[in-house]
């Protein structure tokens, strides 16, 4: 810092602020960082020198003064009792010792510490009344957080009664275990949806769903390691602390123990920097606190952070490596998604051969090429992501990739359709969106097949029994029984609940044929409006277009579906196989509440698109209750942001405008299918 003028300084600070709320914005509010925790950490830790070094230029609305991310929209708002800090990072043993010399200034009485793992996951805050849960809240701002108490009490591991009937507040930390997390993206995968970059990211955005049956199917976990005003329990330390919340019930992490002295916790962080990859859970690091609480009070606290605690955080292990090849999958939508295939190497323990390229930019951006030696680091130690290409090992023989045109399933014509980034397979008979269109089909608010999922359906294709929807109400016993996994009973049951779904009211089945643009709520419309497939099918253009709701990219596309030679054939196949044809007034209604979100909204769209055009997103939109203006002010309420988002992006952050992807919006209104 000796050779910065005030000025440099100045400048250099003000970059880092903006830089820094803008990776907290997608780390803690989208759950979608844009930099690894490296990075940011780098950038923090650069941040806090030059404010040491110039003080003059802290300021209380700088990112070392803060103790959190950003609130979500669409959650109640809680008041946290007491702030829920964060700690201060150390990157190395020098960095170590540093603080625990600090600490000797402070007290002149002795201590010990505690070491416990930094479990990579969501902060969270319970409080339970006479023993009860009554609620749990997210970190937020660190000030006031979410209440995402239905959500927390869908996981199975959080007891929603304690041992003892007591007024308490405990604080912890929300994961998803690393198999619950490979399950969980093998299936997105397969549903042709986006995965998530590691299990912390997988568990905030569960946490935050506004489904709380979401929160249950995914197998979340967490561990506690905090009272709030524990003294007035009678606990005198960390290590009674955290003896305390385990008698109440509540899991707490095992492998935290006491130490005495520095040299006790640099073998600690040896010992589980070495011995991670063995644990069911993702740790980025180990957190150090002062045992005694007399000495955290002797100790106090800064403006973020307690002076008595320091995260020690772990290096990322990056590997170099060669692209032996892309692959290249067809998603439901016809979206053809890139995969490099690499040379095995050994990365944080386990074997990498597979990284995503995500899309056709994404490839040309950081211009990869088969052959090239690239940088590898896992993200969040699951994924693994190509930082960069190695120029410098490039041979002169390299060419660049050439983007194929042909489906690599059905060898049909790619196309890159105006303002998508993604390139797309159009071709209605291709394998891969059969099958996809099939798992659609069956799902929850379509036809409702319980039992028959994509594992199954996928399994009746491959074995040649089914190639279109029709072909599920042929199936018999005898057809299943001969099949891997059926047994007698679990065959009577999924014929019995195929034939069950003939009886769904029309609504469902409008749905599930997954026609372009069409979700939940325009199937209720186009159902209500019509009352028989008959005269939906017979309907035109602008006798679709005068259903309230229903504007013209939708009445367009309904009509193209209907004329299409292979659509009526369909229909004439479940009409003869009995599936009803009809509006039941007396069945159930899909879900209508979630496009409420977006009456009297004021939403902005800006970036590259992936999925739709511009006017076709405004159009649904606009059916959904928003209003879409073309600069962001005050008065937004929603920014949809697409790739190489430029200055409405930038004002949007600073305005503390809600941001979201496109698929963020598509899945809302049921148009991603």
């Amino acid at each position: 810092m000796k050779d910065i003028t005030f000025n440099e300084a100045r400048h250099r600070v003000d970059e880092l602020q903006e830089l820094l709320w803008q990776y907290s914005h997608e780390y803690y509010v989208l759950d979608q960082p844009s930099v690894t925790d490296e990075e940011y950490d780098q950038l923090y830790y650069e941040l806090v020198t030059l404010e040491e070094a110039f003080p003059e230029l802290i300021h209380l609305d700088s990112p070392t003064q803060a103790v959190g991310g950003q609130l979500l929209e669409g959650f109640e708002k809680v008041a946290h009792s007491t702030p829920m800090m964060s700690l201060d990072d150390a990157f190395d043993i020098e960095e170590l010792s540093a603080f625990d010399r600090r600490l000797q200034r402070l007290t002149a009485s002795a201590y010990t510490y505690t070491a416990e793992l930094k479990i990579d996951g969501l902060a969270i805050n319970l409080r339970y009344e006479e023993g009860e849960l009554v609620e749990a809240a997210t970190r937020g701002d660190g000030t006031v957080g979410e209440n995402v108490t239905e959500n927390i009490k869908r996981i199975r591991m959080i007891p929603k009664k304690l041992t003892q009937a007591i007024d308490i507040e405990v604080r912890g930390e929300i994961y998803m275990p690393k198999r619950s997390f490979l399950e969980l993206n093998q299936a997105r995968e397969l549903e042709g949806l986006e995965i998530f970059a590691n299990p912390r990211n997988a568990a905030a955005g569960t946490i935050r769903n506004l489904d709380p049956s979401v929160t249950q199917r995914r197998k979340l976990s967490g561990f506690f390691y905090t009272i709030v005003q524990a003294e007035q329990y009678g606990v005198s330390s960390q290590d009674e602390a955290l003896d305390l919340i385990e008698k109440l019930g509540l899991p707490v992490n095992q492998e935290h123990t006491q130490l005495q002295d520095i040299q006790d916790i640099v073998d600690y962080i040896e010992k589980y920097q070495e011995g991670r990859q063995a644990l069911p859970y993702d740790i980025d690091g180990i957190v150090v606190k002062v045992n005694e609480f007399s000495i955290q009070n002797q100790a106090g606290f800064t403006a973020r952070s307690p002076r008595w605690a320091v995260a020690y955080k772990f290096p990322a292990e990056e590997a170099e490596t060669t692209v032996l090849s892309i692959d290249w999958t067809v998603g439901r939508t016809g979206v053809v998604t890139p995969t490099a295939v690499m040379e095995p190497i050994l990365l944080d323990g386990s074997t990498v051969q597979r990284a995503t390229l995500h899309n056709v930019d994404m490839i040309q951006k950081k211009d990869v090429r088969l052959g090239d030696r690239v940088l590898i680091r896992k993200a969040g130690d699951i994924i693994p992501e190509v930082i960069r290409v190695i120029f410098d090992k490039r041979g002169d023989e390299s060419q660049p990739y050439s983007i194929p045109g042909q489906c690599p399933v059905c060898a049909s014509d790619l196309v890159h359709l105006e303002e998508e980034v993604a390139l797309r397979c159009v071709n209605p008979q291709c394998p891969a969106q059969v099958v996809e269109k099939m798992i659609h089909f069956v799902s929850r608010n379509a036809m409702n097949i319980d039992g028959v999922g994509e594992k199954v359906i996928r399994q009746l294709y491959d074995e040649g029994l089914i190639q279109d929807v029709s072909d599920l109400y042929t199936l018999k016993k005898e057809d299943l029984i001969q099949l891997e996994r059926f047994g007698e009973k679990s065959a009577s049951n999924t014929v019995e609940a195929i034939d069950a779904s003939r009886s769904n009211s029309l609504e469902r089945l409008i749905f599930g044929l997954g026609i372009r643009h069409v979700g939940s709520k325009a199937s209720l419309l186009l159902a209500r409006s019509f009352q028989s497939m008959d005269k939906l099918m017979q309907a035109d253009f602008e006798a679709i277009l005068q259903i309230e709701g229903i504007g013209e990219i939708i009445a367009d596309s309904i009509q193209n579906f209907f004329q299409l030679e292979e659509t009526q054939e369909l229909i004439d196949k479940l009409k003869t196989l009995q599936i009803n044809m009809d509006y039941l007034d007396a069945g159930v209604d899909i879900e209508e509440s979630v496009t409420r979100q977006l009456e009297e909204k004021t939403i902005v769209l800006t970036g590259k698109l992936e999925v739709m055009k511009r006017e076709e997103l405004s159009e649904l939109i606009q059916q959904a209750g928003g209003k879409v203006t073309g600069s962001v002010s005050k008065n937004t309420d929603l920014l949809i942001a697409g790739e190489n988002a430029g200055s409405k992006l930038s004002k949007a952050k600073e305005l503390g405008t809600e941001i979201w992807t496109e698929a963020d919006l598509l899945h809302l209104l049921g148009s991603d299918q």
